[in-house]
């Protein structure tokens, strides 16, 4: 008994490191990781680059009352939360000249606000306010009113801020990680598992497997496909995920936190379970048909339940709700599902690893079958082999 499985591992190990090697050194492979990651790193600069972090804006400011506009703005710009910079420019000329050349957002000269296009909106709050506290102070001093006392009664503090849901900022941003996440696990199950389901029909309508299953058994020649092929899956996961993340945290959108780390994790160790599902099944169906052309035939109904997976985790995972939890539970549902919910805090730990008992529960018997229907039907050439034949023939042998 130890030996035949010594042998059957021996076997595995053998196909797997073929897969890996033949795909992983394959052109369109090594393209396929360049524009994904390029696709991922635009995705994460962009976005930083356009809106990522807090903006500052310079200002400056001519005519006699610049040193006590300075000043108001200053003042007015750390109660609006904004970040405003004052510069010095010694005339009109200078300062339509460093607005063309863009090192000032906005100069204010005797009561007119001079722009280069555009005013941004919380620049505009500040130096408006401004100019309305300075002219409001010299009409109450010629009007015979001490302005610093009527500033000392109106200096009122801010009213503080409560935030009932403190961590709705993390909980966005940790939707967003998960989002990507899912995104590109839809896309690498659906590509992997194809390749899975297309290296079983090439090596059945060449006739390769005859020669294959003369010296390796064929559960070994199928779990050695699907391991093979999946590492090489997860080998670009995991490359996928930490040069995502350490963009993001480098560009300042994401701080590599264990709260922020944790969907990441989930959706590597998701996609490992998920991929077993699914390869199980794309290779049991794709040994069924002679040709590459009855290929999409026979696994569009594994391509529909992917597609509806991820479809369930965009519109349902990130609101929550009955149907999301209850789906969160049934494989392969749960393999989009898990993550989503649980960046947004709808699901705990130990839900996760109850969802993941579940997928491996089915999984162990989704191998057995996939592997019995693999047996009965790669040998069988000509047309399609039927459902109920791919079964039967396993009970004759």
């Amino acid at each position: 008994m130890r030996s035949g499985d010594s042998t059957f591992w021996s076997a595995v190990r053998l196909v797997a490191r073929r897969e890996f090697t033949e795909r992983i050194r394959d052109r369109g492979f090594q393209i396929s990781v360049g524009v994904m990651l390029a696709i991922l790193l635009a995705s994460v600069a962009v976005p930083a680059a356009l809106g990522g972090g807090s903006k500052s804006y310079d200002v400056a400011f001519l005519g006699p009352q610049q040193a006590q506009l300075a000043r108001t703005a200053e003042r007015q710009a750390t109660l609006l939360d904004v970040d405003v910079r004052v510069g010095a420019v010694a005339d009109r000329a200078a300062a339509e000249k460093a607005l063309s050349d863009g090192k000032l957002d906005a100069v204010v000269d005797n009561g007119r606000i001079l722009v280069d296009s555009k005013l941004p909106d919380p620049l505009a709050a500040v130096l408006q306010s401004s100019w309305a506290t300075v002219e409001r102070d010299q009409r109450l001093g010629a009007a015979g009113i001490d302005p610093g006392a009527v500033n000392q009664a109106s200096a009122i503090a801010p009213m503080p801020k409560t935030t009932l849901d403190p961590k709705a900022k993390q909980r966005d941003t940790r939707k967003g990680i998960a989002f990507v996440g899912t995104l590109v696990l839809y896309g690498m199950l659906m590509l992997f598992c194809m390749w899975v389901a297309s290296g079983v029909v090439e090596e059945k309508s060449s006739r390769i497997v005859e020669i294959l299953l003369a010296t390796v058994p064929a559960r070994a020649l199928l779990t050695g496909k699907i391991l093979g092929i999946g590492l090489l899956g997860l080998l670009q996961m995991l490359v996928t995920a930490v040069v995502g993340m350490a963009a993001a945290s480098a560009l300042g959108t994401v701080e590599l936190t264990g709260a922020m780390v944790y969907p990441v994790v989930l959706v590597l160790l998701w996609f490992v379970v998920g991929y077993a599902i699914y390869a199980c099944m794309f290779a049991a169906a794709a040994a069924r048909v002679s040709r590459q052309e009855d290929l999409q035939n026979v696994v569009t109904p594994m391509s529909s339940l992917l597609i509806a997976s991820f479809l369930a985790a965009v519109f349902l995972g990130r609101e929550g709700g009955t149907l999301a939890h209850v789906l969160a539970y049934v494989p392969p549902f749960s393999a989009m599902l898990q993550p989503t919910l649980t960046a947004a805090d709808e699901v705990s730990v130990w839900e996760n690893v109850a969802a993941l008992a579940i997928a491996l529960l089915a999984l162990v018997g989704l191998v057995r079958l996939a592997a019995r229907m693999y047996e009965g039907a790669v040998l069988r050439m000509g047309g399609k082999v039927a459902l109920k034949e791919s079964l039967g023939a396993t009970r004759k042998r």
